[in-house]
């Protein structure tokens, strides 16, 4: 299928734009989100993740700033890219993006960062990435813990202010929990179905029936070790972690959330953002409608960020 608008909950382009110098319009060899290949893939909605790495030992708050200057370059510099507004509509030539934050750690444990965070254009934050911080516990640790005190804190000033509880990453015991406290709905950018391969990460059953009864979205990511044991993924496998979530909840909590540019390796068919339409044709050949297509590609996602968007 084609000429159908794509929107993305998750990539770590900017990551590599400010650690490495990766140019939005000149992509490198393993780069896969470049203006050239979203334009063939029909994107139309994009979010960049400001993806902090504890692991540099660098101030975690300096590295988000770093990435937060390096998406208003990237929209400065190229007047495709519009911030997503209440008006904005795929139908012509502009891309709509929006800025989120992958791990809490960014905040340095302080609320007033939270609203930092709001009035410079983030409207989506996990609480984690792979490790635990001083806010909550991630799905890869043994131990099963959820929010800290702090924790609980930040998700109801992002509650207050509008910023978006994107639970992937985040351990199991801290998801139930935030499904317990927020008051708005919440998402997973970037988790896949459990039920179709046992991986820590992905979300259980009831976590994606829970999601679906507060109106959130699920976006299932292309990551071959989240799809299937082997590692060796295709398009087919990203299609029946759609097909299983939207057995279970419904088609209209299902989206996508690539993880583009957040992975070592790819699926054999689908490296980069062009390849994208395969898997409609997929979805297609596995029974979805083109009504459902068209929802899981772009209205979902749309429909859910735009109660968090000026």
């Amino acid at each position: 299928m084609s000429n159908i608008p794509v929107a993305d909950a998750h990539c770590d382009f900017l990551y590599y734009m400010t650690q490495d110098g990766w140019d939005i319009n000149r992509p490198t060899r393993n780069q896969a989100v470049a203006l050239p290949y979203i334009k063939q893939g029909g994107g139309k909605l994009l979010f960049f993740a400001a993806w902090v790495d504890m692991d540099m030992r660098k101030d975690c708050l300096q590295q988000a700033l770093d990435m937060f200057d390096s998406y208003f370059t990237m929209m400065e510099e190229n007047d495709v890219f519009v911030p997503l507004t209440k008006d904005y509509t795929p139908d012509g030539d502009k891309i709509a993006t929006v800025l989120t934050v992958e791990g809490g750690e960014s905040l340095n444990a302080a609320i007033s960062n939270v609203r930092l965070f709001h009035r410079l254009g983030v409207r989506a934050m996990t609480l984690t990435w792979n490790y635990s911080n001083e806010l909550a516990s991630p799905a890869m640790r043994r131990a099963n813990k959820g929010l800290t005190g702090r924790g609980r804190e930040v998700v109801r000033e992002m509650n207050r202010i509008g910023i978006a509880l994107d639970v992937s990453h985040l351990s199991d015991a801290g998801i139930d929990e935030a499904l317990e406290i927020s008051q708005r709905p919440i998402f997973a950018s970037h988790s896949n179905a459990r039920a179709v391969f046992d991986h820590k990460r992905s979300l259980k059953d009831e976590h994606i029936k829970a999601i679906a009864a507060q109106n959130g979205v699920i976006g299932v990511n292309y990551y071959p070790g989240h799809l299937v044991k082997t590692g060796d993924a295709s398009v087919g496998d990203i299609a029946q972690h759609i097909a299983y979530i939207a057995g279970l909840v419904g088609s209209e909590h299902v989206c996508l959330g690539s993880d583009f540019d957040g992975m070592s390796v790819y699926p054999r068919d689908m490296k980069n953002w062009s390849d994208v339409p395969k898997l409609f044709d997929e979805l297609q050949r596995i029974g979805f409608s083109d009504k459902e297509i068209r929802r899981i590609a772009y209205d979902n996602l749309h429909d859910y960020i735009i109660q968090f968007v000026d």
